[in-house]
């Protein structure tokens, strides 16, 4: 049996990739999208049909985007059996209004479109706004994603807000480490792989149901420190890799030990959260950095469909 069928019998395989004619070989549960992997495709010559027939009719660059996302993730919705995740626009990261109605308007394009809202998650930023912007959906039953997230305090504020989703990003918070330590991590000793395991034991001991989904992996051997997780979603050419190995994978994070665990309670009201976040380097800075970088990506993405419009 080869890696990848051995990880899907601990853990959801999420395909995260924008380029949907690329995972339908890998048969992943849910599938995820950024700004990022939906510029890429949206580049890519043989989506350009797709493209033109999504912004038919649209009557403005924010129309018609919204339309490229909704295209993107109902295509991806015919090769998965589960969901699909579809972020807000990056700048609206601080804006807890602004996201509530960008998610619902999204919502309600797939609802037009034929997908239910149980089919879809709206990925949003894990600031502070975006938390309880998602607080609000979640109450409307518009699932949540939240991504972008780094540390225990952002997790935490998700679960207290029944938040149905939450992504930690190893691979980011790897980066981060070894560009300030200088130090290769490896297993169970990277910082990334470190940090869903204490949010998922978190979860778990304290009774959370937020659903926890590792991404952002480097290598595999970042998703095989990981196999129980909740879900990992993985790109393309690390699900090719985990497909291509046929080495033996163990479950590493089970749910039945969190219980008898040390873990203490994170307080986690505004002033606490913003002091946590402000106290860790790392988060501030990757939280920062990955709003500035889908920020611009969104930018990129308006020009390009401008383009279309002309």
């Amino acid at each position: 049996m080869n890696q990848l069928d051995q990880l899907k019998q601990f853990t959801k395989v999420v395909a995260d990739t924008g380029d949907f004619q690329s995972m339908a070989e890998y048969q992943p549960q849910d599938a995820t999208t950024n700004p990022s992997l939906i510029l890429a495709a949206v580049n890519d010559s043989k989506y350009e049909t797709l493209v033109k027939e999504a912004i038919s009719g649209a009557s403005n660059v924010d129309a018609a985007i919204d339309q490229v996302l909704i295209a993107f993730g109902n295509e991806i919705l015919k090769i998965v059996p589960g969901r699909v995740s579809t972020e807000t626009d990056a700048r609206l990261s601080f804006n807890t209004q602004g996201t509530i109605d960008k998610a619902r308007e999204l919502i309600a394009l797939y609802e037009k479109s034929g997908t239910p809202r149980e089919r879809v998650l709206i990925k949003i930023a894990s600031t502070w706004e975006g938390i309880r912007a998602a607080e609000v959906l979640q109450k409307e039953s518009i699932n949540c994603n939240l991504t972008l997230m780094f540390s225990l305090v952002q997790a935490v504020a998700c679960a207290e807000g029944n938040i149905k989703l939450v992504s930690p990003f190893v691979g980011r918070i790897y980066d981060w480490y070894k560009k300030d330590t200088g130090k290769e991590y490896v297993g169970a000793e990277d910082p990334g792989v470190q940090s869903v395991t204490e949010i998922f034991h978190y979860y778990k001991k304290f009774g959370h149901e937020t659903e926890v989904m590792g991404a952002s992996f480097r290598n595999t051997g970042q998703i095989i420190e990981l196999a129980g997780c909740d879900l990992l979603t993985i790109s393309p050419k690390l699900l090719e890799q985990l497909q291509n190995s046929e080495d033996s994978i163990e479950q590493k994070l089970d749910a039945a030990k969190s219980a008898s665990m040390d873990i203490a309670k994170v307080d986690c009201d505004e002033n606490s959260f913003r002091f946590l976040m402000n106290e860790d380097a790392m988060a501030t800075e990757k939280t920062a950095e990955g709003i500035r970088k889908f920020s611009a990506d969104i930018v990129k993405l308006e020009e390009l469909i401008a383009g279309y419009l002309g």
